[in-house]
């Protein structure tokens, strides 16, 4: 007895579901560094070498002219040490708690003498069986309502960092204000790890050692993010992304 043959589209599915069962635990691939804007260059006009100047005591291009010089950063080209001191931290809490209770309660004591004839002749000639009603001498409707609500709610966040970064400046606005973008990048055992800030500095809040602080930035970007192995293994595999878009429970 011959045996049939396996039918071609079973060999198919099977060689698929092989296929995305063994490429479900593999990683994505690593989210794109985030690239610093391109600075603006602007050619810096009136910049020359001094002149020698014969039989002079001063002269503006010997070494020792630096210490008479402003050294914060200025011009285009200049460069601007940014300490990042980030910490961020918001808490949100509410609470709310309702309740009522309300209740009824009516009837009819005494309605010019309505309610003996009522008691006396109507009640005795209903039938043994027949409910006996009776609005007169006591209440006759009673209802009450009890309604609580509670709730309760909290939510928080924070993030720190903190880093040196130095920035060059790219551009000098109307104002004087200054236009920086700084980039650094550190390699450590296959972990790449990159800052990217930007923003609009003032002269005068950078300190005489060339510093700034972060929080003196108008219009900061500041991203920090990392690829590699360490950072493949905190997220989920394709196959597991797929499955979590597409499950509709």
């Amino acid at each position: 007895m011959k045996t049939e043959p396996s039918h071609p589209l079973r060999t198919v599915l099977l060689t698929l579901c092989l296929a995305m069962g063994l490429g479900g635990c593999a990683t994505a691939p690593p989210v794109a560094v985030p690239a610093a804007p391109p600075p603006v260059e602007r050619e810096v006009v009136g910049l020359q070498r001094p002149d020698y100047q014969e039989n002079s005591l001063w002269q503006a291009a010997n070494g020792l002219s630096g210490l008479f010089q402003d050294t914060k950063a200025r011009n285009v080209g200049d460069i601007v040490t940014v300490e990042i001191s980030e910490s961020s931290k918001a808490t949100n809490k509410a609470n709310t708690k309702t309740g009522r209770d309300s209740s009824l309660s009516a009837g009819i004591d005494a309605a010019f003498g309505i309610e003996d004839w009522w008691q006396d002749v109507v009640l005795r000639r209903l039938p043994t069986n027949a409910p006996k009603l009776n609005p007169f001498g006591a209440a006759s409707v009673k209802g009450s309502m009890t309604s609580e609500f509670e709730g309760d709610g909290t939510t928080s966040r924070s993030g720190d960092l903190s880093a040196f970064i130095t920035c060059r400046v790219t551009d000098v606005l109307a104002n004087g204000n200054l236009r920086i973008v700084g980039t650094r990048e550190i390699l450590v055992n296959h972990e790449n790890q990159v800052i990217v800030l930007s923003g609009v500095i003032r002269p005068r809040d950078i300190s005489d050692q060339n510093v700034i602080a972060s929080r003196f930035i108008s219009d900061a970007k500041i991203a920090y993010s990392g690829s590699g192995v360490i950072d493949d293994r905190q997220r989920p595999g394709w196959m597991a992304n797929f499955l979590n878009t597409v499950w509709p429970f």
